[in-house]
């Protein structure tokens, strides 16, 4: 049948599209819509292909027929914790129908019904996803600037979902967006700068996005499954707002296929409840990221707004509060010379410290005064008093005088945007500033000027055809004002009308609070540094050494005592001065000092969790303990030590080092400090005891701790001790060490992946690409042959032998990476190679790289 559509047509009609009704899902998983009473309304179309009954059988039935009872009692206490008309819960890997077949669940509500939808389980095991997120963030939080930071946002979800691009695409205030970070594969081009129109994201999927924040479209090829029945008993179809398996809309289809993307995802940037932009994910063949990724990647992008409200907020708060310095300062000198209101040399000196400006014009009681580039007095005239009937007693901000000023046209070189705030209680009295015009050159994808046709899917604009760069030259416009900018006119309109209003009292007022808060902030830090150099100062006047001593043994034994201090200072501020654990305190004294005497040091006893102040001293204690053991004791010679440790009756914690198999014990002759430290820190720090035995078979000491210095475990999360080596032997670190080789990274842990991957870029290497699944790495061998790689041995529930045999079998040098230490076993053919101890340092790294580099030169 022929339509004639009506004029005009634009991209607008996409606004009216009804996507959240289209009546059906992908075929990657299942929907049942359930009552209130928990009985079956709707399903999808493919339901049996999931849950072995088709359609029929299951509407009009209770959901206890179809799921095990377990799976609808967990289901119904997931539906107890939605919050909002537009929360969503999860479930993974759920056994649904009490076959062992594993499914992840999506749950929400919807006109009063229970809509569940599910999909097979991907990842059986994915592991520790809070863990993941929370690696993700900190290597996030350590970018420089925002331009790395949105880059590094990209990088780590790309890595996280294996897309071929990632973008980070951010909207302008007029609705168009531009990419501002990508992460892609290489050979496929890059968005990266260009610019798109607002019609790309219609009206209404705006909307969509802010209440529903992650969308996966997994092949645009794939048939939409129906939902059945298609209408309810009041004609409706079924509300899919929020649903994760929402198929998608044929004019989408078309705008993806033109981009030559089969798959993609997209996830909402929310930054102060507005919609800032998109994590947008592109892969040119179908893709489908299981559930528990995407929901790791969704939490990763919602504190990634955080992250970005957080850092907008602080450069906000930096930029006005020298902004309020310079209204202050503007503030004291007018109250004394009002006259300074009428010089407008000086307020464009002082306020575009502020505001950066061009020029500046001040219009008082009729008169007129103008510096820097402005318009002509008539054209300023002109252009006060189309402010007078426009914005009343508020700050008015436009990039484009024109379009509040006509004429303005003619003398847009000079001021083209400007800045007008009001500086009297009526609208007559203005300073204002002026911006230039800046000829600037935006590039969009594609011409978003194009031409109307008329698609096959109805009366609108065919999706762009064409994604290839276009350029388009503006005029007439200066750069924008930011909010805070504004924020910065508000309050120097405020200080401008209380010097017309004689209010400088107050201000200066608060100008005496601020200062009389600086110093106490001032004093407080004064108090701290000085009792951290008291503490140093006394140490070092309490470490007299024995005679003969040289300088170098007596700076070594002052800076191992500091250095303990720091160890110690770093482990329970990395708690946020919380409690730390005692096995970590010991794990970093005996890994800093005993290098190959680590395993004759045993330790026994339960989790316990230190307060600082019990945990600095202890470390002092363990550090003289270890010390003294070494240069004389047990680990002296041959022998070992072992510490145990236990609650006694009265809830003190009751730790004993014992030595044996040392030398023959003799008591000390002379009280150094290192043995004051050991008999009198606890007793007198801690309010403990500590008890010292020189037996000539081997030396102990017994300390108790009370029970206010200590912490339940329950009542603090566990955390890996952080270990800080004491010393670690000197290499040479060369950024020419790799000389731009290409190299193969095989590691499972995405943050130990890119912190790997950073180092080996220092080193020299040209690119590092990375993989942690054996069958995606070996068929990237065969694509793009790497120069050297590095192979983490375990990878879950696989090992990396496979990818170690082919790699051998065409020439490519490679080592291995473990972190299991000496129990790891080879196989026989990879024995000789070379074994990586994990943790990965520059260092260590930088000592054995030489090695596989040699044989590639071989």
């Amino acid at each position: 049948m022929n339509k004639t559509w009506p004029d005009p047509v634009d991209l607008t009609n996409c606004d009216r599209e009804p996507i959240h009704l289209l009546g059906a899902i992908q075929p990657i998983g299942f929907l049942i819509a359930l009552s209130s009473d928990w009985m079956i309304s709707r399903v999808s179309a493919n339901v049996e292909q999931f849950v072995g009954k088709p359609p029929a059988d299951l509407i009009g039935h209770h959901i206890n027929t179809v799921f095990d009872p377990d799976a609808v009692h967990s289901l119904r206490n997931r539906l107890a914790l939605l919050r909002g008309p537009d929360a969503l819960e999860r479930m993974f890997r759920c056994d649904l129908i009490g076959n062992g077949r594993m499914f992840d669940i999506a749950l929400h509500m919807v006109d009063g019904r229970v809509v569940v939808e599910g999909e097979p389980s991907a990842d059986q095991q994915y592991g520790d996803a809070t863990g993941t997120v929370r690696g993700m963030i900190s290597r996030l939080d350590q970018s420089r600037d925002m331009p790395a930071f949105f880059n590094e946002g990209a990088r780590q979800i790309r890595a996280l979902i294996g897309f071929d691009r990632v973008m980070v695409y951010r909207f302008d205030k007029d609705g168009s967006g531009e990419v501002v970070a990508e992460s892609a594969k290489s050979g496929i081009g890059s968005f990266l700068g260009l610019h798109y129109p607002p019609t790309d994201i219609p009206k209404q999927a705006r909307e969509l996005y802010k209440r529903s924040l992650l969308r996966v479209i997994t092949d645009i090829d794939a048939q939409p499954v129906p939902i059945v029945p298609a209408l309810d008993e009041h004609g409706k179809p079924l509300d899919l707002s929020l649903s994760v398996l929402r198929s998608v809309s044929p004019i989408h289809i078309e705008y993806l296929r033109n981009m030559g993307v089969r798959a993609s995802m997209s996830i909402s940037i929310i930054v102060e409840g507005e919609f800032w932009g998109l994590v947008a994910c592109h892969h040119h063949s179908p893709r489908c990221p299981s559930f528990e990724r995407r929901s790791v990647a969704e939490l990763f992008a919602q504190m990634l707004a955080m992250r970005i409200e957080t850092r907008e907020r602080k450069e906000m708060v930096e930029y006005e509060h020298r902004a309020r310095e310079i209204s202050d300062q503007l503030l004291g000198a007018v109250a004394s010379d009002e006259t300074l209101l009428r010089n407008p040399d000086w307020l464009f000196d002082i306020i575009s410290r502020a505001i950066p400006a061009n020029g500046v014009a001040v219009a008082i009681n009729g008169s007129y005064a103008l510096s820097g580039h402005t318009p002509d007095t008539q054209g300023f005239e002109r252009i006060v008093k189309a402010l007078n009937g426009a914005t009343a007693s508020r700050v008015f901000a436009t990039d484009r005088i024109s379009q509040l000023v006509p004429e303005a046209i003619e003398h847009a070189s000079l001021a083209a945007g400007m800045l007008a705030i009001p500086i009297s209680r009526t609208p007559r009295d203005y300073v204002v500033l002026f911006r230039s015009e800046i000829l600037h050159t935006v590039r969009w994808a594609g011409d978003p000027h194009k031409p109307v046709e008329y698609g096959p899917n109805g009366p609108r604009l065919t999706p762009r055809k064409s994604f290839a760069e276009w350029k388009e030259l503006v005029e007439g416009q200066a750069l924008p004002f930011t909010p805070s900018e504004l924020r910065v006119a508000e309050t120097l309109r405020s200080t401008l009308v209380e010097v017309a209003l004689r209010m400088s009292s107050v201000a200066s007022e608060e100008r005496r609070q601020a200062a009389s808060r600086q110093e106490l902030l001032i004093a407080e830090l004064n108090h701290r540094v000085r009792n951290i150099l008291s503490l140093i100062r006394g140490m070092i006047r309490q470490s007299k050494p024995p005679e003969g001593t040289t300088l170098d043994e007596f700076v070594t034994m002052i800076d191992g005592r500091v250095h303990a201090l720091a160890r110690a200072h770093n482990q329970i501020t990395d708690d946020n001065w919380g409690p730390a654990p005692l096995q970590a305190l010991i794990d970093a004294e005996a890994d800093a000092f005993l290098n190959n005497k680590r395993r004759r040091v045993f330790t026994e006893g339960d989790n316990v969790l230190l307060n600082p102040q019990a945990f600095s001293t202890l470390a002092l204690v363990i550090h003289e303990l270890v010390t003294n053991s070494t240069k004389y004791g047990s680990l002296s010679a041959r022998g070992q030590v072992a510490i145990r440790w236990h609650f006694n009756p009265d809830g003190d914690l009751a730790l004993r080092w014992t030595e044996s198999g040392g030398p023959p014990v003799k008591p000390p002759t002379r009280q150094g400090f290192g043995t004051t430290i050991i008999e009198h820190s606890v007793p007198y720090d801690l309010g403990g005891s500590a008890t010292l035995d020189y037996a000539p078979d081997g030396f102990t000491a017994s300390f108790t701790i009370p029970p206010r210095h200590l912490a339940k475990p329950s009542e603090v999360r566990d955390k890996p001790a952080k270990i800080e080596p004491h010393h670690e032997q000197a290499v040479a670190v060369s950024g020419h060490m790799l000389n731009g080789l290409d190299v193969l990274l095989i590691e499972d842990s995405l943050i130990i992946a890119l912190d790997v991957e950073d180092i080996l870029r220092r080193l020299g290497a040209r690119d590092v690409v990375t993989d942690g699944n054996v069958s995606d790495a070996l068929q990237r061998i065969d694509t793009s042959r790497p120069d050297i790689a590095i192979l983490d041995i375990n990878l879950g529930d696989h090992n990396s032998f496979d990818i170690a045999d082919r790699l051998a079998a065409i020439g490519v040098p490679f080592m291995f990476a473990t972190g299991y230490g000496e129990q790891m076993v080879l196989p026989e053919k990879h024995r000789a190679r070379i074994v990586l101890q994990k943790p990965y340092t520059i260092a260590s790294l930088a000592r054995r790289l030489p090695e596989l580099v040699a044989m590639i030169e071989a």
